[in-house]
């Protein structure tokens, strides 16, 4: 591990993302990972979510079939990760409103009540994700969206861009 934060140094990246979604361990394993990664001089930014295995090959069908996580592990995880010290937590989309039949708006409303917006990042894999969380948590939710779709996001944002249901309407006030 050590040898990977030092190459995230000198190639000058400040933040490390250490994602639940491809490998399990123990939390406590997990938090030393988050541990390390600050003694390293980085930030490290965990990334959970109720998907465990999904990657863009692996069918709707297929990640259906294996279920999901209760949404309370994941806020058990991230509010020791926040507790340990992190500045940020992602919320991972598949199994909210990525690959999935119906989304599970339920989860992030879960997560918002459990850990507050603060420090919570959702990645919003779509222009439809990411509109849905506006229209829910308001024009400044933390969001993660591909790099493609940021003008469309701040557009949204700003309310000059939009469906029916959004143009217009996203509004905010300094």
């Amino acid at each position: 591990m050590a040898k990977y934060l030092e190459e995230c140094r000198r190639l000058e990246f400040d933040i490390v993302e250490i994602s639940s979604g491809f490998i399990t361990l123990p939390f406590d394993d997990w938090l030393r990972l988050v541990e390390q990664t600050q003694k390293a001089g980085l930030k490290a930014k965990p990334e959970v979510g109720i998907q465990f295995g999904a990657c863009g090959a692996t069918s709707v069908e297929e990640l259906d079939a294996q279920g999901t996580r209760d949404p309370a592990s994941v806020i058990k995880l991230a509010k020791r990760s926040i507790d340990a010290g992190v500045y940020m937590i992602m919320i991972e989309s598949e199994g909210i409103t990525e690959s999935v039949k119906t989304w599970r708006r339920d989860v992030p409303a879960k997560i918002a009540s459990a850990l507050g917006l603060e420090k919570v990042m959702f990645e919003a894999a779509d222009p439809p994700g990411f509109s849905w969380y506006i229209k829910n948590y308001g024009s400044k939710i933390n969001l993660f969206v591909d790099h493609s779709q940021i003008v469309q996001l701040e557009c949204l944002r700003s309310g000059i861009w939009g469906t029916a249901d959004t143009r217009g309407r996203i509004v905010s006030y300094k």
